[in-house]
């Protein structure tokens, strides 16, 4: 896969501090939550990929440091061969109408004051009045392309001068990937969209997130913490932990060969349909709490909780070994030299 799609996004070396200060009155700065820390992944044109780990691991804050609603510490972001961290203000606005947002929570993400029309046009607005669209819009082309998307993500036209709260929440957020949709984005960064859904509703929403990649080809990188939402929706999955990437795979051979001892245990946690199956299979039980992140780690970020863990892994942080063509993990069992016996 990797070989056949082209590279429409890169990450290297993603850092993601946020400081932590003294609560006083001279505020002084006693540390910092890393809350990514030092990641690299390429992102390939059509894809879905789908990233993935438990309640505070970096999945949200890492795709909020792609869009730079959170300026990155320090690391890259590569997008049409610009430097969005390096980006000035102008150049960061221009490409980032190619890269939007889906947001979690549809009943905060819309304002209450305005109609669901003014919020899906908002975005062709302000790109109109800035002069960074293809050519000039009227009012009249903007009030056609709400017509349009409204269409496209299943809400009706005779809607479209009724405000959030008039809504459900899966209608709220048809309204945000209308939203997301308006400037014809090359990728789209959609942060647990169906996690505040009802499961019929998650159903639908995730079918229309299909439905418009495969219609218009465009990339998602998708958050979830339900591990089936994922397999169903990803092409390729990223699995993090503590604001490290512990394996990166296509997600039908993540799912069938995991190979971190974290993904192991994340994927015998999810539940099975099948009664008789769910009776048979061996659970695994991670040890004690996530660390806190705000402590520097000069080894694998696992270590702590891991079952399989070796005392070389204590000191040495492990880099992405291949495990085969589109396969990676983050795990010193995988290299070629033998550690059980170094410290």
């Amino acid at each position: 896969m990797a070989d056949e799609k082209k590279v429409i996004l890169k990450v290297k070396d993603l850092y993601q501090h946020f400081p932590i200060s003294n609560g006083g009155i001279f505020k002084k700065q006693i540390g910092a939550i890393r809350a990514v820390d030092g990641i690299s992944f390429d992102v390939y044109e059509g894809e879905i990929l789908g990233i993935v780990g438990e309640s505070g691991c970096g999945k949200s804050t890492t795709i909020r440091s792609i869009a730079q609603l959170h300026k990155p510490t320090g690391g890259e972001v590569i997008f049409n061969d610009v430097d969005l961290c390096k980006a000035d203000n102008r150049t960061l606005l221009k490409e980032r109408r190619q890269i939007q947002m889906i947001f979690q929570d549809p009943y905060s993400s819309l304002d209450p004051r305005m109609t669901v029309a003014n919020i899906i046009a908002e975005p062709l607005e302000i790109y109109n009045a800035r002069g960074l669209l293809d050519h000039k819009w009227t009012k009249e082309e903007i009030d056609n392309r709400v017509e349009e998307l409204m269409d496209k993500v299943g809400i009706n036209i005779a809607f479209k001068n009724r405000y959030p709260h008039e809504f459900s929440g899966g209608q709220k957020q048809r309204v945000g990937i209308a939203r997301a949709l308006a400037l014809n984005p090359k990728i789209i960064l959609a942060d647990e969209p169906v996690s505040a859904l009802d499961v019929s509703i998650q159903a639908q929403v995730l079918n229309l997130i299909q439905d418009l990649q495969q219609e218009l080809g465009i990339t998602f990188l998708f958050i979830a913490h339900d591990l089936a939402v994922i397999q169903h929706i990803s092409d390729r999955v990223v699995v993090m932990y503590l604001g490290k990437i512990m394996e990166i795979s296509e997600a039908n051979e993540l799912y069938k060969n995991p190979c971190h001892p974290y993904t192991e245990a994340l994927l015998s946690a999810a539940p099975v349909p099948d009664p008789e199956i769910e009776k048979t299979r061996k659970r695994i039980v991670l040890e004690g709490d996530v660390p806190s992140p705000d402590k520097e780690r000069f080894g694998c970020y696992f270590y702590d909780r891991c079952p399989k863990k070796m005392e070389y892994c204590k000191n040495h942080i492990p880099p992405m070994f291949d495990i085969s063509e589109n396969h990676k993990c983050a795990c010193w069992h995988y290299d070629k030299e033998d550690h059980s016996k170094e410290a």
